[in-house]
C-alpha cells in the first residue's frame, strides 16, 4: 500500500500543476490545444508500450464499451466541462466542485468505513477552503457537476480494465482514442482555426502537459488505484489544489494566502484520517477469529512475555 500512497500523491499533485502551467497556453485555441496535448501524450505512450514489448490485447465487447466510456467521460467530457465551466464562471467554482471527488469516490466504492468517510469530509473541506467558493452561476455549476462525473468516471470505469490491461495499456488506449474525439470537438467549436503554430512558451507548456500531467499522472494514478481502492485513492484528489498553489508560487503567478495554506493542511489531515482505516484493517486481519467472531491471539511462549 505504501507504493500506492506515493503514486497517488504524486499523480494528484501533478494534476494540480495543470492550473499554473495552463497559463502558458491560454492564448492557444482551447480544443485544438487539448487535441495537440493528447496527440503528444499518445505518441509517448505508444513508444513506451513498444519499448516494453507490450502486445495489443484483444478486448471483449464489454471491455471496448468500458474503454470507450472511460475515454468519452473521463477524458473528453471532463476536459470540455472544465473548460466551459471556467469560461462562464471562472476556475474557483469548478475547483470547489471537484474538491468533492474524495467524498464521491468514497460513497461510490461501497459502504465506506466511518474513518474513511470522515477523512473524505475533511479533505473536501480543505479543498474547498484552498480553492475558494467564488461567485459562480447556474451554467457554471452545471458544467462543474458534469466535470465531477467525468473525474469519478476516470477512476471507476478504469478499475475493471486494469487487471487485464495494466496501467500502461489503459493509459495508452484511452489517450489514443481521445485524440480523434477532441479533434472533432475542436473542429465543431473552433473550425479550421483550432490549430496554429505554437510559440516557444506554448510548445514548452504543451510538452509539460502531455508528458508530465497526462502520461506521468495517468500511469501513476492507474498503478496506485487498484492498490488503494477507489475510496482511499479518492482522498488524494484533495491534493489537486495543493499542486496548483505550489505551481503558482514557483512560477510567481500567485502567493498562497493563509486560507490556501490552511486548506492544504486540512487536506493532509483528512488523508491521514482516511488512511488509518487501511492500517486498522490490516492489523485486525493479522489475527484469525473463532466461529463466534472473537479474535484469537497467539499465546506467548516462555521467555517472550
Amino acid at each position: 500500500m505504501r507504493n500506492g500512497v506515493a503514486g497517488a500523491t504524486a499523480a494528484m499533485f501533478l494534476v494540480g500543476t495543470l492550473a499554473g502551467v495552463s497559463g502558458l497556453v491560454n492564448a492557444y485555441p482551447v480544443y485544438g490545444g487539448q487535441a495537440v496535448r493528447y496527440l503528444l501524450a499518445a505518441a509517448v505512450l505508444v513508444a513506451v508500450t513498444r519499448v516494453m514489448k507490450l502486445r495489443f490485447v484483444r478486448l471483449t465487447g464489454r471491455e471496448w464499451l468500458l474503454l470507450g466510456a472511460l475515454t468519452t467521460v473521463g477524458l473528453v467530457i471532463f476536459n470540455v466541462a472544465v473548460i466551459e465551466s471556467t469560461r462562464v464562471a471562472g476556475p474557483a467554482l469548478v475547483g470547489t466542485v471537484l474538491g468533492t471527488v474524495p467524498l464521491a469516490l468514497a460513497i461510490a466504492g461501497g459502504r465506506p468505513a466511518p474513518r474513511l468517510l470522515a477523512g473524505s469530509v475533511v479533505v473536501v473541506a480543505g479543498a474547498t477552503l484552498a480553492t475558494g467558493l467564488g461567485s459562480g452561476n447556474l451554467p457554471g455549476l452545471l458544467w462543474a457537476l458534469v466535470a465531477l462525473v467525468g473525474e469519478v468516471g476516470f477512476s471507476l470505469l478504469a478499475l475493471p480494465l486494469l487487471p487485464k490491461l495494466g496501467a500502461i495499456r489503459v493509459s495508452t488506449y484511452s489517450t489514443v482514442l481521445a485524440v480523434p474525439l477532441l479533434a472533432v470537438t475542436g473542429f465543431v467549436r473552433e473550425g479550421t482555426g483550432m490549430l496554429r503554430m505554437p510559440t516557444l512558451a506554448e510548445a514548452l507548456g504543451f510538452g509539460y502537459l502531455a508528458v508530465v500531467v497526462t502520461v506521468g499522472a495517468f500511469l501513476l494514478w492507474y498503478t496506485s488505484l487498484p492498490k488503494l481502492g477507489p475510496g482511499r485513492a479518492g482522498l488524494f484528489a484533495g491534493l489537486i489544489p495543493v499542486g496548483a498553489i505550489s505551481t503558482g508560487l514557483v512560477l510567481s503567478i500567485a502567493t498562497p494566502s493563509r486560507y490556501d495554506l490552511l486548506g492544504a493542511g486540512l487536506v493532509i489531515v483528512g488523508i491521514l484520517i482516511g488512511l488509518t482505516t487501511a492500517r486498522r484493517t490490516a492489523r485486525e486481519s493479522a489475527y484469525p477469529t473463532d466461529h463466534a467472531g472473537l479474535r484469537l491471539h497467539r499465546s506467548a511462549s516462555p521467555g517472550r512475555r
